[in-house]
């Protein structure tokens, strides 16, 4: 098998190697430009992995599904910085802001269409499945973004309504580039589904990091800039978390909180992140995460992996959650 560092050189030297520039260039720039500023690559990188737990053999029919997951995911991105008025991704202005709206909605529906181009080059006998895998999985990314949408009209949603947003989200996309790899290399439907069930779980797990380093991370770390999920009243773990384990005098506070203007951006912010504090949410968000993470490494304890297969499926569970660890 190969080390994660060299599956990442496979993903990154294909996705080099794709012909994104083409005419129009106004259409085609702003592709370029979205691959270009980088990411954790984590979904090609898993499709990879779990594929080369059963075969050695990295080629077109398995490298072009994989780089199709990131395709997708750079969509997915677009779209969502425009419904979130983000100005930046990966410490980059985001695709909205240096162009436009209308160039990114539509640059972000080519990056759609060919995420459909490169999956098309996987092995014909599986390629029904792994349509049908993808197929569903995007419409559930769509779904989940939907709900995250909906929700930031509702003052309080629970637990279970958060993750089953996530899941559809984030957590789906995870699991499919994890499944796909599997069903490509042609391992049976168990093992590819017990797979898919790990990766769900690390899904959630990242999602809920994400949550955390939205409202407490570096933002020359994380790539985007602190606070933009309490500007924008996002239901993330921390603040439904709030809600579930606060008084009422300080469920009063959250809601005059969430009330606050953009206008009052940096204090909004500021009172935000003490009421976590005070709350202990950034332990229970990591105590959360970790549990997740322990519950997808039992899902695959449970197979009959070899200690090698197992040895790289703990790799990237660590690679996953490794700035909280």
């Amino acid at each position: 098998m190969f080390a994660i560092e060299k599956l990442d050189r496979f993903v990154e030297n294909g996705l080099a190697a794709l012909n994104l520039r083409q005419e129009p260039e106004e259409l085609y720039e702003p592709i370029e430009y979205m691959i270009s500023i980088g990411g954790k690559r984590l979904r090609p990188e898993l499709c990879l992995l779990t594929y080369n737990l059963f075969s050695d053999k990295i080629e077109k029919p398995i490298l072009y599904p994989a780089l199709a997951l990131e395709i997708f995911h750079g969509f997915t991105l677009i779209h969502d910085d425009i419904m979130d008025k983000a100005e930046l991704r990966r410490g980059q202005q985001t695709v909205h802001r240096k162009w436009n709206d209308n160039v990114a909605i539509l640059s972000g529906d080519v990056m759609s269409i060919q995420a459909y181009q490169l999956l098309a080059n996987c092995p014909q006998e599986v390629l029904p499945q792994v349509l049908a895998l993808f197929s569903k999985t995007a419409a559930q990314v769509c779904e989940g973004q939907q709900y995250d949408m909906n929700f930031e009209n509702i003052p309080y949603i629970t637990m279970n309504d958060y993750i089953s947003m996530i899941s559809l989200k984030t957590a789906v996309l995870i699991a499919c580039s994890a499944k796909m790899g599997a069903l490509i290399a042609g391992a049976e439907e168990k093992v590819a589904q017990a797979l898919y069930d790990y990766a769900f779980s690390l899904g959630i797990a990242f999602q809920i990091q994400d949550d955390l380093f939205d409202t407490f991370g570096q933002g020359t770390v994380f790539g985007k800039k602190i606070g933009g999920d309490i500007l924008n009243n996002k239901k993330t773990w921390l603040l439904v978390e709030s809600f579930k384990v606060a008084d009422n005098a300080q469920k009063d506070e959250l809601t005059k909180i969430m009330a606050m203007t953009q206008e009052q951006g940096e204090e909004k912010i500021a009172k935000m992140q003490q009421m976590y504090i005070s709350l202990g949410i950034k332990e229970a968000a990591t105590e959360a995460i970790m549990g997740y993470y322990n519950r997808a490494l039992e899902i695959i304890g449970k197979m009959n992996f070899t200690p090698a297969q197992m040895e790289q499926l703990q790799k990237f569970a660590d690679k996953l959650v490794k700035r909280i660890k």
